[in-house]
């Protein structure tokens, strides 16, 4: 019996380092590739070398009538620096999908059971599962900034859905202030392109904020090989505050505000 047991453990460390030696190698640091200038979905910003949280600059997922108007009125508020980002609040973190358009560098973990993303700043880590299992009942869940995510692999493509986000109440997708419902539904599949690119092309559905699927393509490419991550906390150099009345300042090393504030409003 003890070497029934022996023999059926051995087979089963056999197959996990099979599975392990088929996957792909996603080792070393990364970093975003496109220069968006923080805007979440690229492809549809206006003008296109524009930056998120700037006057004029938005960009055009298939929202609702009820979500193009939080939008619109987000971006009011972004233009005059008036919309708080949570994660300027140091501390929060940026929440899926947006953990992959931030601006730090990427490691991503790649196992048979469970690949992780982790990003320079945190606190920042996703789980994704792929030992089998299938999200919890709803009943069982409750939203996280980085939700459930449960997956697979086809061939060197990681295929996984992410459920049970927090949504528009402590998250945004860039300082645009475009946001999702708590019932958003991602889709992603991740593989690396014959240009060495690492590639995430989401699939995003929201029965509340989007009127049709709401595709988007984000590309990370691979540092030089030695490159290491050392981690920072927004808490330890935080160079913009948030006032009482959401203006958001920009402090100099010495900690001293170097916009211009009257009347409570703020230019640069």
């Amino acid at each position: 019996m003890r070497l029934l047991s022996i023999y059926l453990l051995l087979c089963c460390q056999c197959a996990i380092a099979a599975d392990a030696l088929s996957l792909p190698d996603w080792s070393g640091v990364w970093e975003r590739f496109e220069g968006n200038g923080g805007i979440f979905d690229p492809s549809t910003v206006e003008p296109k070398d524009g930056r998120a949280g700037s006057p004029g600059v938005r960009q055009y997922p298939p929202l609702t009538d009820v979500w193009e108007a939080r939008y619109k009125a987000n971006l009011a508020l972004a233009a005059i620096d008036r919309l708080p980002d949570p994660i300027s609040f140091c501390g929060t973190p940026a929440g899926f999908p947006r953990l992959l358009a931030l601006p730090d560098v990427y490691e991503f973990i790649v196992r048979p059971e469970q690949s992780w993303i982790i990003t320079e700043n945190g606190p920042n880590i996703m789980r994704i599962y792929t030992d089998g299992r299938d999200h919890p009942l709803p009943e069982e869940m409750w939203p996280t900034f980085t939700g459930d995510s449960v997956g697979h692999w086809e061939g060197q493509t990681l295929v996984f859905t992410t459920v049970s986000m927090i949504g528009e109440k402590n998250t945004v997708l860039d300082r645009s202030g475009l946001t999702l419902s708590d019932q958003a539904r991602v889709s992603t599949r991740m593989f690396m392109t014959e240009e060495g690119l690492l590639r995430a092309e989401l699939t995003i559905d929201d029965p509340v904020a989007l009127r049709e699927s709401w595709h988007v393509v984000r590309h990370f490419r691979k540092l030089p090989d030695g490159t290491r991550v050392y981690d920072y906390a927004c808490a330890e150099n935080n160079r913009n505050p948030i006032t009482e009345f959401g203006q958001t300042l920009t402090l100099d090393a010495e900690g001293n505000t170097i916009d211009i504030v009257i009347d409570n409003k703020q230019s640069n």
